[in-house]
């Protein structure tokens, strides 16, 4: 069949290249019978592009970019197996393979929360006490002169999501990102680490 004879597929918005990735993750994840490989719930990169190819005629940037995004949300994990590998000469090479796996957010995201959905806070009530502040259960306040710069921090963490620099630094700046998020969630905030 020549390539002009193909039927073309439909271009996808962003948010149903998502949609496919997830649910190839979560079937991947209901049917598998072990961790790791072919039939497993955590698969390689390679694999995962191949497959998808041919599953939905995705290309190997739609899988990458939108694999980073699904990441980044905390829907799909990354794992790393590091291995040595001994040439023939007898010196040692490291190796690592990296597998993708749907997160129990991603299972929760497709099936909906159920009864062993933590939620993020949990064990603590949080209720309004005014208009400027915000208690939870333990006595923290948010005050709501924290609005701006958590406005700025997700407006900043999109933009480190959408550079073009290794994914690797891209992970690690979100996560401080993350952590900075979380300190706003205390009465005040710690400027530095101990």
């Amino acid at each position: 069949m020549a390539k002009a004879d193909r039927k073309k597929e439909p271009d996808r918005t962003n948010n149903e290249i998502r949609q496919v990735l997830l649910k190839y993750f979560y079937d991947r994840n209901r049917n598998a019978t072990s961790i790791m490989g072919k039939r497993g719930s955590a698969i390689r990169i390679r694999d995962i592009k191949a497959e998808l190819k041919a599953l939905h005629a995705l290309s190997q940037q739609q899988v990458q970019s939108t694999l980073t995004y699904l990441i980044s949300q905390g829907w799909i994990e990354e794992k790393s197996i590091a291995k040595e590998i001994r040439t023939s000469g007898g010196t040692t090479v490291p190796s690592i393979t990296h597998f993708y796996q749907i997160s129990a957010s991603g299972i929760d995201k497709i099936e909906g929360p159920g009864e062993f959905t933590m939620p993020k806070f949990h064990g603590i009530t949080i209720e309004a006490t005014g208009q400027n502040i915000i208690t939870l259960g333990d006595g923290n306040q948010i005050d709501a002169q924290f609005g701006e710069l958590g406005r700025s921090l997700v407006e900043l963490r999109e933009a480190v999501i959408a550079s073009d620099e290794p994914e690797q630094e891209k992970m690690a700046i979100v996560a401080d990102i993350e952590t900075i998020q979380s300190q706003l969630a205390k009465p005040v905030p710690e400027s530095k680490r101990r």
